[in-house]
């Protein structure tokens, strides 16, 4: 028996008079292949404000990665093209079109990355108290001795114990939980405004996962720091979120609050990604836990009409021959891409992260 709904959003969404620190227009990003251009993103649009966290969720091969590394602009530029209409506005400049000597400042300093695999992404070869000096030799202009400060504070903030000593380790020498400590401080050394964090407790223990996302939580209050969260699990969502966007096949399908979301989700590919995760309580003996049937379909063959209709449970004539709109259809207040959106009240709860 599923328990009441939980109340994931940990604060109200902010007021849409406030003024975005990322607003990302018609975002569109495709790659070259062996078998012509394949379009990843397809024309993304959203707004980050100071000291929110905005959660973007959807199965893997949705788009995901790809918009977040659009932002930051890390994708081989050789094999990648992000349409010449397509904006990313960060403090009055569009880092789409903005030449890479000047994103350089941006980069890291303003804003910052966290990956999805801290072992890859921190240098085997040198010292991590070395890597998070590096950030500061490049993006201040700290002597020394305040660097080497500034890596051991940094380093205390995030809870790595004897951080003098440990910030002479190298990664192998740490935990999974403490590299990927290491990597929101490298992060956040700059205090940058954005902190956009890809899978950031993927392959964690959950008690490892709960400790990372109360630090993450902890730092956004602190520092106002706006947050990108890309996750598959929900839990988390629910716990840390202030906004949800789902994307599937490249496009953005639904968006809206923590709570708009997890209690009156109105597309039925958000319906069933809460469906099919565990609840409260657990299920029936014997019962299986419900999946979405089918696959993500393919970026080179497209169905006509709505990109989710292959897998949908409430599909139409009309979701095979017309692709929908995004905005605010029916009679709820959130925007979704469906012809058809559901408007009864969600009927299940999800447990939130420990």
């Amino acid at each position: 028996m599923t328990s009441a709904p939980p109340h994931p959003a940990p604060a109200p969404p902010p007021a849409p008079a406030r003024e975005p620190v990322l607003r990302v227009r018609n975002l569109t990003t495709r790659f070259r292949t062996e078998r012509g251009m394949v379009t990843a993103v397809d024309d993304v649009s959203f707004d980050l404000y100071p000291g929110e966290t905005l959660g973007i969720v959807g199965e893997s091969g949705c788009g995901k990665t790809v918009t977040s590394k659009s932002i930051m602009r890390l994708l081989p530029e050789n094999v990648t093209r992000i349409d010449p209409a397509s904006r990313i506005e960060f403090a009055g400049r569009n880092l789409a079109s903005l030449p890479e000597h000047e994103l350089r400042r941006v980069r890291g300093e303003k804003i910052a990355m966290i990956f999805q695999e801290p072992m890859t992404s921190l240098n085997p070869v040198f010292r991590v108290g070395w890597q998070l000096d590096e950030a500061l030799r490049l993006h201040t202009r700290l002597n020394r001795a305040e660097r080497r400060a500034k890596v051991i504070e940094m380093l205390r903030i995030v809870e790595i114990p004897s951080p003098e000593n440990r910030m002479d380790d190298y990664p192998h020498q740490l935990s999974g939980g403490m590299r990927q400590r290491v990597m929101i401080a490298m992060a956040l050394c700059c205090e940058p405004d954005i902190l956009i964090a890809d899978e950031p407790t993927t392959a964690l223990d959950v008690t490892i996962q709960a400790q990372i996302l109360d630090l993450m939580e902890s730092l956004k209050r602190k520092t106002r720091t706006a947050i990108m969260l890309i996750t598959h699990n929900l839990g988390v969502v629910a716990q840390v979120c202030d906004r949800v966007m789902v994307m599937y096949a490249g496009r953005v399908i639904e968006s809206g609050s923590v709570r708009d979301i997890f209690h009156r989700a109105r597309h039925p590919y958000t319906r069933a990604l809460l469906e099919s995760i565990p609840k409260k309580g657990g299920r029936v003996k014997g019962a299986r836990l419900p999946a979405i049937g089918g696959m993500v379909p393919s970026l080179f063959n497209l169905p006509k009409g709505c990109r989710f209709s292959d897998r949908c449970g409430f599909v139409q004539d009309r979701c095979r021959a017309e692709e929908p709109t995004f905005g605010e259809h029916g009679a709820a207040a959130h925007p979704v891409r469906c012809h058809f959106p559901i408007e009864t009240p969600v009927k299940i709860s999800v447990r939130a992260a420990p």
